[in-house]
């Protein structure tokens, strides 16, 4: 795909803040300040994350890139509370979870977080409807509610009718819609998703990512989305991008891609195209 959109590089030294835009008068959802990861695997101590600082305010669309070992999945795990740093802090929508048990994160994930995969991550002996109720099961949401809530999220991601097909009798793209209704359902405050066009061809990738500037731009959610794919960074508004476990550039896209213009010019899929999913 060409690449289209006029990029305005942050100031260097800036580095680690929200790019200056529509968003800078917004709360900040997550900030990280001075946050380092350390693994240690018997005398040998791996640094992922070398005193990384970041601000993430609500309603930005957010790409975080980086090569294999940059330290972006640590990140991510870290953002989406599965693991907590070995220093500095983290608070996330005004709570400082850096210190949280994993009791405490589990609580947290449940009801501020959704997440969205490359791998799907559905219950194959499940319908669509269940799969997505799944996340309300642990949030102890009534029956109905959940009924209610999962049928509204099938159907902004344009799944209504298939509310009780399994995985295996829908598409790749469907499965990653269902997966994309799952994380909306307990009203996260902030949606990561980790390479969510990895397993989609082409199409069906920008069919994704009409769906996330779709509840970006009209339900003000808060997205986070790890990618290799500059093309598909194109449709966010910021790119973070990961090195040696240090935020290396932090830039705002002027013109993000539109998912929606781009299919309306795309020819529609056949039948063909549609079994090949």
């Amino acid at each position: 795909m060409q690449l289209t959109s006029a990029i305005k590089e942050i100031n260097p030294e800036a580095v680690g803040e929200t790019a200056p835009s529509a968003q800078s008068e917004a709360k900040p959802v997550i900030e990280i300040d001075h946050l380092h990861k350390v693994y240690k695997t018997g005398d040998v101590e791996v640094h992922a994350l070398r005193g990384v600082s970041l601000t993430i305010r609500q309603g930005e669309f957010v790409a975080i890139m980086g090569t294999s070992g940059s330290g972006k999945s640590t990140m991510m795990n870290i953002i989406g509370c599965l693991d907590r740093p070995t220093r500095g802090k983290y608070i996330l929508d005004g709570h400082d979870v850096s210190a949280y048990s994993k009791d405490e994160r589990a609580d947290i994930r449940n009801h501020k977080i959704g997440f969205v995969f490359q791998g799907f991550n559905l219950l194959s002996r499940t319908s669509a409807l269940e799969n997505v109720e799944l996340p309300m099961l642990y949030a102890n949401v009534p029956t109905e509610e959940r009924h209610k809530r999962a049928y509204e999220a099938l159907t902004a991601v344009g799944l209504a009718g298939r509310e009780h097909n399994h995985p295996n009798q829908l598409s790749g793209g469907q499965q990653q819609r269902v997966a994309i209704a799952r994380s909306l359902v307990n009203q996260p405050t902030i949606i990561l998703a980790d390479e969510p066009t990895g397993n989609l061809d082409t199409r069906t990738s920008i069919e994704v990512m009409e769906i996330f500037q779709r509840l970006n731009r009209e339900k003000g959610i808060t997205i986070v989305l790890v990618t290799h794919e500059q093309d598909i960074a194109e449709y966010t508004g910021r790119v973070v991008v990961f090195r040696d476990g240090k935020i290396r550039r932090d830039y705002k896209i002027d013109e993000p891609r539109d998912a929606g213009e781009e299919l309306k010019q795309l020819p529609p899929p056949s039948d063909d195209d549609d079994e090949e999913e």
